[in-house]
């Protein structure tokens, strides 16, 4: 995965967090690097007043650094902001971090020492994970993960490597790399970002998006299942309203449901369905916009340059910035959230028609055996456990109420946590669109010799190779939990057409 070059996409990210995909430095990066370098070694020569390089950080912006102070400053930098707290990320999610802060070094705007880029490369390549406690970052640079991220990079504080939590010291012997040492604002460099944000921002989005790719297939089988009436689905009606978010649900559905028997004439038995079925289109269509408009903040974010001073080589010029503020990412990802609670409240709601004989005219509980056998009836309290949950996440979290730094620092936007929460929704997500493929696929096996469209016999056939029918009574929640974690992993193969495509 080359950086430094042409743009990189959040799937870059995941395949380097993720899959271990090697990363490398472009060509273009060293003379950047060293463009910038240059501009900083100039201000230090000049003895200029600039943030991070001959001040102190936040509240201690009016100390200036006498110049044998600067050196040990930038260590004691790093290791006063590892005040991170709770449970450790996981090691795909520090991954994303490093990878997301390497891609930002790249852009030859921090003014960093140009050997400490290589040197985060050299973590990532060689497989030296740190330990990263989750919780002390408000969104506005993401300097306590950063700090603990790059304790490592300098011989101190704790790693993985090869499955084994060790010191940082010993990560880097075990993978023949030497400690970095870091020169005059190389601390604020490695640690003035939002890497936290935009990498496991990353991580999320693209699980959405594989989830919203087999939520769409698992609306279409339900449809299948329950004989809907699809005159909601006529293209004209969508062309009406004049909604991108209804007519990309219309395309996305339709596409799914192209060859059903559904739309041939008196195939349905009602004239209108619940709503649950009727708005699939418009809700859904309103998740994957969210998520477009996620994804499209999200890599200009990862793209982009959130330093603070930034430093512009063509001018010879170190500026204070606030390329640092992620209120648009956090107000996107919280729009994502509460789309997708909208589309798991629909969710839920068809899986209990399917189960209903007045509403779906199948065996109540899916069950041709009566009520010897409890099919999937408690399957009901999962769903419904799921979608409240992703309902809960989906409160937003609001910005920062409590000032810090001495009140210097005094709005933040919550970032990670929304970010977090996001990828917890996502995940929950994941388990009811399994939970609603396996019912409606039964209820499609109930219903007998039915004609499917193309998207729905895909996810009626992605069932079937994981998830038998429901004959007699078994445990079914390790069946719907593999299946879930097949759809984060992005294994059901139908991929979605952008929202702002041509009806």
């Amino acid at each position: 995965m080359t950086f430094g070059g042409s743009a990189v996409a959040l799937a870059d990210i995941v395949a380097v967090a993720r899959c271990a995909a090697p990363v490398r430095l472009d060509v273009s990066v060293g003379p950047r690097l060293a463009a910038a370098r240059a501009v900083v070694d100039r201000a230090l020569g000049r003895n200029d007043a600039v943030y991070g390089l001959t001040t102190g950080l936040g509240a201690a912006v009016d100390t200036r650094l006498d110049a044998e102070q600067i050196a040990a400053f930038q260590t004691r930098a790093i290791r006063a902001r590892a005040v991170g707290v709770g449970e450790c990320m996981a090691p795909d999610e520090v991954r994303a971090m490093l990878a997301a802060r390497l891609a930002g070094l790249c852009r030859g705007a921090s003014g960093i020492s140009p050997p400490l880029v290589d040197a985060v490369a050299a973590l990532l390549n060689k497989g030296v994970t740190p330990r990263v406690r989750r919780i002390g970052s408000l969104g506005e640079a993401d300097l306590s993960p950063l700090a603990q991220a790059f304790l490592p990079l300098i011989g101190e504080g704790e790693a993985e490597r090869d499955g084994a939590v060790v010191s940082g010291a010993d990560a880097l012997a075990t993978a023949g790399l030497a400690p970095a040492t870091l020169g005059p604002k190389d601390a604020l460099a490695l640690l003035n970002s939002n890497a936290q944000s935009i990498g496991l921002a990353a991580l999320a989005l693209v699980d959405l998006r594989a989830v919203l790719e087999a939520a769409i297939l698992a609306g279409a089988l339900s449809l299948e299942g329950y004989r809907a009436n699809l005159s909601p689905l006529d293209p004209d009606l969508g062309r009406l309203r004049g909604l991108e978010g209804h007519a990309a649900g219309l395309r996305a559905l339709r596409a799914a449901l192209d060859g059903s028997a559904l739309f041939g004439p008196g195939v349905a038995p009602r004239v209108q369905d619940p709503i649950s079925f009727r708005t699939l289109a418009p809700v859904f269509g309103c998740a994957l916009r969210a998520c477009e408009a996620a994804e499209a903040v999200a890599t200009a974010e990862l793209n982009g340059v959130g330093d603070s001073p930034v430093v512009l080589p063509d001018r010879d010029a170190m500026l204070s910035s606030v390329n640092f503020d992620t209120t648009e990412l956090a107000l996107a990802l919280e729009a994502a959230g509460l789309a997708l609670s909208h589309l798991a409240a629909i969710s839920a709601a068809r899986i209990t028609k399917l189960m209903s004989p007045g509403a779906s005219g199948l065996p109540r509980f899916l069950t041709r055996h009566g009520g010897s056998h409890s099919g999937f009836a408690t399957t009901q309290k999962t769903a419904s456990a799921l979608e409240a949950e992703i309902r809960h996440l989906a409160h937003p979290v609001g910005a920062l109420t409590v000032p810090v730094a001495d009140g210097v620092e005094d709005y933040a936007p919550m970032t990670p946590r929304i970010v977090d929460k996001l990828h917890a929704a996502v995940r929950r997500f994941a388990r009811l669109v399994a939970i609603e493929l396996v019912v409606a696929a039964q209820a499609v096996d109930l219903r007998e010799r039915v004609t499917l469209g193309h998207g729905a016999a895909l996810a009626y056939d992605f069932v079937r190779a994981a998830v038998g029918p429901l004959g007699d009574d078994r445990p079914m929640g390790r069946e719907y939990e593999a299946l879930a974690l097949r759809i984060l992993d992005g294994e059901l193969p139908w991929r979605l057409e952008p929202s702002d495509a041509s009806a």
